[in-house]
């Protein structure tokens, strides 16, 4: 398959001209033409790209690429290195941040609440990115963390009594920390995302609800690799989900 036709298959799925973003979505660097074989990951990091090379991947597909909004333009130092190793071994990177948060079936999201066991029954927050539901039975928040500690493998900073029942539930994958109000005002008994700020702790606390930190990465693993599964079942693709994992 051609790099354009894919990245017009994969625009039009995830519906990226809808989205205001920090970032250009979809191919940011461009390889070979022909694609037999792509990699996805949670970020374009040099580790990802040389398992990804090493893999003998045509193209990659990641949450978090490159071109961000206000970051600085020039292609040296770790840009230089990530930039080489794409145009060295023909890879093209293919990048979606806000589609991939939001999409009702490869979404982060989405796919965070087939993980955590949520059901979903609205949306909220910055483009009606976040969700909120319940779950699958009430539990502590203690025991909501040890849970997600075994399905995430990773434990989540938890904020609150331990000992407060959870029934509904809020989210948002990644650095989303700052829609904890809002899920407050919606009557959510917790919200979760991936990081926290000294603020949250106190917005938290004041407010009342339960605050989930369980990591950006650890967020953020499911909805890209959904969506390398579903170009690889659509196309015939060899597809690899590379976890390059790191603590945060």
């Amino acid at each position: 398959m051609k790099h354009r036709e894919l990245e017009d298959y994969t625009g039009r799925l995830l519906e990226v001209d809808r989205f205001r973003d920090y970032c250009p979505n979809g191919m940011q660097v461009e390889g070979a033409r022909d694609i037999e074989k792509i990699a996805t990951g949670v970020t374009a990091s040099l580790a990802f790209l040389e398992k990804a090379r090493d893999f003998g991947a045509d193209a990659v597909f990641v949450h978090h690429g490159y071109f961000w909004k206000g970051s600085d333009p020039r292609i040296t130092g770790m840009a230089r290195k990530r930039i080489a190793l794409l145009l060295e071994s023909g890879m093209s990177l293919f990048a979606y941040h806000l589609p991939l948060d939001a999409h009702p079936e490869f979404g982060n999201n989405a796919r965070l609440a087939r993980v955590l066991g949520f059901s979903v029954q609205g949306r909220f927050g910055e483009q009606n990115i976040a969700m909120i539901g319940e779950l699958e039975r009430p539990m502590t928040l203690e025991e909501f963390g040890e849970a997600a500690s075994v399905k995430l493998s990773r434990a989540p900073l938890l904020v609150g009594d331990g000992k407060k029942i959870l029934r509904t539930i809020s989210w948002c994958s990644g650095a989303a920390q700052g829609m904890l109000l809002e899920a407050a005002n919606l009557g959510a008994d917790a919200f979760l995302s991936g990081e926290i700020s000294e603020h949250t702790v106190h917005e938290a606390l004041e407010s009342g609800i339960a605050y989930i930190s369980a990591g950006h990465h650890a967020t953020e693993r499911y909805g890209i690799s959904a969506l390398g599964e579903h170009l690889s079942e659509t196309f015939g693709f060899r597809h690899e989900f590379i976890d390059c994992d790191i603590p945060v």
